[in-house]
């Protein structure tokens, strides 16, 4: 999101950052929200999901982050099938230089990811906020 203050450096500050900016945004935000059970049967926990306080429309994010190359990015294809079980909207936001070229064009083709620096303005089109410089 432009102007953020620092750069996250892991999943649990990806939260906390997506948290702020819904906050910011006036929607409620609460983070690692329990909700029935995942593809494979263990207990589901999205890490944010965020309200609308008037329309009540209601959105969940998975926050992953990967600072250099890894495993992280080998759970996605899975997490991308989980947010279908959920009984809300869900997406996939992003971060870190440690996802591969490859794993990038996934998540964008999936229409279920968003990186965070794209957050601010899709969480605004989402649940139809002000856009900046729209009158």
């Amino acid at each position: 999101m432009p102007g953020r203050g620092r750069a996250v450096q892991s999943g649990q500050d990806m939260e906390f950052e997506v948290v702020q900016l819904a906050e910011a945004l006036g929607l409620d935000a609460r983070r690692q929200f329990r909700v029935g059970r995942r593809i494979w049967g263990a207990v589901r926990v999205i890490d944010v999901v965020a309200r609308h306080p008037d329309t009540r429309q209601t959105l969940g994010i998975e926050c992953k982050y990967q600072g250099s190359t890894g495993s992280a990015e080998e759970k996605i294809p899975s997490t991308v099938l989980d947010i279908e079980a959920w009984p809300i909207a869900g997406i996939i936001v992003f971060a870190g230089e440690g996802f591969s070229a490859n794993m990038r064009s996934y998540l964008y083709s999936t229409g279920k990811a968003v990186d965070l620096d794209d957050l601010d303005m899709w969480l605004r089109l989402f649940f139809g906020l002000d856009l900046e410089g729209w009158s």
